[in-house]
């Protein structure tokens, strides 16, 4: 009974590292518009046949992670958004069912992914961009 009175005193609610904000990144068209500029320097995104697929998990991540953002954007005045926030999905998850992850040599289908999912953020890019000059 000892050890589980030390062990639970160990979880007081006091964690070591930094506490996360609520809510996450705010879903302006300046802050996505910031991330989709990172994207598309990524070699993920300039070379996406060239690519080791296992390589860009993260990228794949960080893409999947923004779909949330382009839907939020998107509203009565940008439905177009939501189309491709689902282009965007639909690509993540081309990427994910062979599982990409794990391939170590360029080719299809994740080198196709890949290209699709390029092709879907430079749609996705330049809407923002356009929203971001125009409002």
């Amino acid at each position: 009974m000892a050890a589980l009175t030390l062990a639970l005193a160990g979880c007081s609610g006091e964690e070591a590292g930094p506490t996360p904000k609520a809510g996450g990144s705010a879903a302006t068209p300046d802050a996505l518009a910031t991330k989709l500029r990172a994207y598309t320097a990524d070699t993920c995104f300039t070379a996406p046949a060239k690519q080791v697929p296992k390589g860009c998990e993260k990228y794949v991540t960080e893409l999947g992670g923004s779909v949330g953002m382009v839907r939020q954007l998107a509203g009565p005045k940008h439905p177009e958004l939501n189309t491709l926030a689902d282009s965007l999905d639909k690509n993540v998850a081309a990427y994910r069912g062979p599982h990409c992850e794990n391939v170590t040599t360029p080719g299809n289908p994740c080198s196709q992914a890949l290209t699709n999912l390029a092709n879907t953020l430079r749609d996705v890019k330049q809407a923002v961009d356009t929203q971001v000059t125009t409002g």
